[in-house]
């Protein structure tokens, strides 16, 4: 995996930078974004997320195409959590700004106090956990016989969902040092304690 953010053009950095005050101004929003495919087109930048500990009751496993404004496909993997808490959660993405040179959009929260999820949903390019522990695990279940964990309503109507795909799914996970590049982030519910924005000089990604 690369240890890298990728890189993209000025004009992108507010895509990731909105979404990111969004969260700061709400903390606990519902962001309607259970419909992803079906609803909105993905900017294609990729970013990191990463997590000391993932713990989570109900989840999935499952793969999905996302789709661009310029209607590229970028397939991905997406894993469904129903009720999730995360501690030691960054989020980053690196941008080359002109004359400035490279930046960092850094967020951070839930170290003193884990955030808490509903409905999260990440659909990731990559991903690596150093160690995940399940309870109830079934693998190769077919997408469109997931019960376990969540699938989101709108996945389930994209022509892009495959009912007799393979799946996974547990009744309860906890995943250790999680890293993830990823291309979006949904939930119903997002609270997190100790959320920080920032912008750096240089290469400040999350791993």
């Amino acid at each position: 995996m690369s240890h890298r953010a990728g890189r993209t053009r000025w004009r992108r950095f507010a895509v990731v930078l909105v979404p990111g005050v969004a969260a700061c101004a709400t903390v606990g929003i519902a962001m309607a974004q259970g419909v992803l495919a079906a609803s909105f087109f993905i900017s294609g930048q990729k970013f990191q997320v990463a997590a000391d500990k993932l713990t989570a009751r109900g989840f999935s496993l499952y793969g999905m195409v996302d789709v661009t404004r310029e209607h590229q496909l970028v397939p991905v993997v997406v894993s469904g959590f129903r009720h999730a808490t995360v501690d030691g959660l960054c989020q980053s993405v690196v941008v080359d700004v002109p004359v400035l040179g490279t930046q960092t959009l850094r967020l951070t929260g839930g170290t003193g106090r884990p955030a808490e999820a509903s409905n999260l949903f990440i659909d990731a390019t990559s991903e690596s956990v150093g160690e995940a522990n399940f309870g109830g695990l079934d693998i190769g279940v077919a997408q469109g016989a997931v019960t376990k964990g969540p699938i989101r309503s709108g996945d389930r109507n994209s022509r892009f969902f495959d009912p007799d795909g393979v799946a996974q799914q547990s009744l309860s996970t906890t995943l250790n040092d999680v890293r993830v590049t990823a291309v979006a982030v949904s939930a119903g519910t997002f609270n997190i304690p100790g959320l920080r924005l920032r912008v750096e000089q240089g290469n400040h990604s999350c791993f």
